[in-house]
């Protein structure tokens, strides 16, 4: 009798350490996940669309049963695009929700600064909206990058238009921060590598409104091509000022300015500009009809046009949900990270990349192509870019 008890004891203990296992943010009717996003500094319209993209695919995701039974609730937390405020919205999320996993964190310097706090939680930064190598480099389980670096997707980009054109004189501007220096390291690597000299480089602080001096300068250099490593606003308003001083060289963006409050708040000035891209901005008479659908039912919902952020954390919420579903019932970071790797997705119904990390590889998509503003529209001017290695 004394040995069964201790067996039924040692079962229970058992299951009781499994059920610990799984219990934060996992209940069995209960799945708690983050969105760190900016929803009041200079990518708050971002920030928007992502809270709403995201809304959206739980909601679809919830009324079709959750994930292996466990709704999903989703906490929203402003980082106002502030390192500091990300850490901060990243510590509330973990240690007072106990939040699973941040789902979407927008902005590459603020992913950058809360990132390690979340891996010494044992907390999985999947499907950031950032484009820094260390989101996915050094390989850690609790990595999940959604796209390529910026220094090598500013590496394949400058490739494609020097090919493309013999441009003589390369200029760079870019934000002063991990995203825009990583960004000009991409140019500046590929350039030494080939010979090309650039001819002038400078930068702006985050926020910044005035780009006078920056345009004056690479105006004063004749560059003919400027890679702009900018946000939204400030790419808006550096091209802007260009245009005003009479000039006028193609401007290569980052994926950072591929959306459509580009034209809508920029305008005319805008025309011509070049921008990359791995998610296409989803358009209302897009060739393919599930992306129509899918932008009718986001309008109806919102009242407003989705943009390539509502796209983007669309698509991160559907990806997660596949992996999660797959881990199983018993819902650890051990067995979902053991589903990630075992989830090999190819391009879904709206065209959004393919999926495959392994523990070596954390990166899920490697390609971007080159996209160009016509008529106030972005149009695909490539197909997917094989990765241009160049030494750092």
């Amino acid at each position: 009798m004394l040995l069964r008890r201790t067996l039924i004891a040692t079962a229970l203990l058992c299951a009781f350490t499994l059920a610990g296992a799984q219990s934060k943010g996992v209940t069995d009717a209960e799945l708690v996940l983050g969105l760190i996003t900016d929803l009041s500094g200079p990518v708050a319209n971002y920030g928007k669309e992502s809270r709403n993209g995201m809304n959206m695919a739980v909601d679809e995701i919830n009324a079709k049963g959750g994930i292996q039974g466990r709704k999903i609730k989703l906490l929203v937390e402003d980082n106002g695009y502030e390192p500091k405020r990300a850490v901060l919205a990243a510590q509330k999320l973990v240690t007072q929700d106990g939040a699973f996993a941040i789902l979407g964190h927008l902005g590459t310097a603020t992913n950058m600064a809360a990132l390690p706090f979340l891996i010494e939680n044992k907390v999985f930064n999947f499907m950031p909206q950032g484009a820094s190598s260390g989101l996915y480099d050094p390989p850690s389980q609790y990595k999940v990058a959604l796209a390529p670096s910026y220094f090598s997707m500013s590496a394949s980009t400058i490739d494609y238009m020097m090919k493309k054109k013999a441009y003589k004189r390369v200029g760079v501007i870019y934000q002063d921060d991990d995203y825009g220096r990583e960004a000009f390291e991409g140019v500046e690597a590929y350039l030494k590598a080939k010979g090309t000299p650039l001819v002038e480089k400078t930068s702006y602080k985050r926020g910044a409104t005035d780009f006078s001096s920056q345009m004056a300068k690479l105006k004063a250099a004749d560059c003919d091509l400027v890679f702009n490593a900018s946000t939204l606003r400030e790419f808006i308003g550096s091209v802007g000022e260009a245009r005003k001083i009479g000039f006028n060289p193609d401007f290569l963006g980052t994926a950072a300015n591929y959306s459509q409050q580009v034209p809508l708040l920029g305008g005319a000035a805008m025309e011509g500009v070049y921008g990359a891209t791995f998610i296409a901005l989803p358009y209302a008479d897009d060739p393919n009809p599930a992306v129509r659908d899918w932008f009718a039912a986001y309008k109806k919902r919102f009242n407003e046009d989705p943009g390539l952020y509502s796209m983007y954390a669309y698509y991160a919420m559907t990806t997660f949900a596949k992996a999660a579903d797959k881990a199983g019932k018993n819902l650890t970071p051990e067995t979902f990270n053991t589903a990630l790797e075992a989830t090999k997705l190819g391009t879904d119904a709206l065209g959004n990349p393919g999926f495959n990390v392994s523990k070596d590889n954390r990166l899920s998509n490697q390609k971007v192509r080159v996209t160009q503003l016509v008529k106030g529209k972005w149009n695909l001017v490539s197909e997917f870019l094989e990765p241009v290695v160049v030494p750092k």
